[in-house]
């Protein structure tokens, strides 16, 4: 919904506008699309723009932010395909992309675009096409191949030339080459493929001590240097300089979403539960409750802002507040 009320001549501009502010404060290191085909939290007919399509977009008009996806699904795009795209965006931006992958989990748009004939996955099939794809984006991107006879995915000499930049002429590149963030939280089975195969993992700020655990367990099962993998949390950030300020622009997110045709009982669900989160508050609240997280080993963060399209304000009190005590 991050466009609702905008018409669609204006949408590149004011995306790649965003970028381009972000990139100029020299505050942020990346920024961020989702991979998805149709609106969240609700299908609708607002504007979703297909991720990898932007990626390219907006590799093209910034030269230093880094770009990234929170995050691509597995099963929508062959891996081998997709790992040809990534290294194709890598050397548009001059190797400035960065990988999220996970599982996929929106079943509404998964049976809407007929993946797998429209049946959704058990999260078996999910997880394991996701281990076996990280495995085919790895050897693509760093040795310039791939073959693989899996369970889910069957390449046989699949070529990625030219290979991404990063991995071959960047020093200091990461275990995948292009760095990969592995999403998802599941304990048996995500997490050791993070521990295996991640340079970075993304989980929820509620859970990220306990998740952490879980993953420094898996990395010593594997033999994996725990402290090789930077762990990242995404926030949705409501900010104001009051807590008054705070209470307007969440009236404003609910006014927002209502105005885009999402039920009012599910809105206000949500509403209440943005109350909680860790990026909701005055700029002293925020940078407390994110503290305690960077003591439990948080390195990055990714901030949502719901009104950036409309009104950077929250933005700006974030970048001169928030940012400079955590940096």
């Amino acid at each position: 919904m991050d466009l609702a009320g905008i018409e669609p001549d204006q949408h590149w501009g004011v995306m790649a506008g965003l970028a381009e502010r972000a990139e100029m404060t020299r505050l942020w290191e990346s920024v961020w699309v989702y991979d998805h085909f149709h609106t969240v939290p609700l299908p609708s007919q607002e504007a979703t723009h297909e991720a990898w399509t932007l990626m390219a977009a907006l590799a093209a008009v910034t030269s230093r932010i880094r770009l990234g996806q929170m995050c691509s699904c597995m099963s929508y795009r062959n891996p081998a395909y997709l790992a040809k795209v990534a290294a194709t965006v890598d050397i548009i931006s001059e190797g400035r992309l960065e990988m999220g992958i996970g599982a996929g989990w929106y079943e509404h748009e998964w049976r809407a675009l007929g993946i797998d004939g429209g049946d959704f996955p058990t999260a078996g099939t999910r997880i394991g096409r996701l281990e076996e794809g990280v495995q085919i984006f790895r050897d693509m991107w760093t040795k310039g191949s791939a073959t693989l006879n899996g369970k889910h995915y069957q390449v046989d000499g699949a070529i990625c030339a030219p290979r991404p930049l990063q991995g071959t002429t960047q020093p200091g590149s990461r275990l995948n080459g292009i760095p990969m963030w592995i999403a998802g939280g599941g304990e048996k089975k995500t997490l050791r493929v993070a521990a295996q195969y991640a340079d970075y993992t993304n989980f929820s700020p509620e859970v990220f001590e306990h998740k952490s655990a879980i993953l420094a367990a898996h990395c010593s099962d594997v033999g994996r240097d725990f402290a090789e993998i930077t762990r990242s949390a995404n926030i949705n950030v409501v900010i104001g300089e009051t807590e008054k300020d705070v209470r307007d622009r969440l009236g404003w997110m609910r006014d927002h979403y209502i105005s885009a045709g999402v039920p009012e009982a599910r809105v206000d669900q949500q509403i209440e539960a943005e109350k909680a989160g860790i990026g909701v508050g005055t700029p002293d609240q925020i940078v407390e409750k994110l503290s305690v997280l960077k003591a439990q080993g948080l390195a990055y963060t990714i901030a949502y802002f719901t009104e950036a399209a409309y009104d950077t304000s929250g933005m700006h009190l974030f970048e001169n507040t928030v940012i400079p005590e955590l940096r």
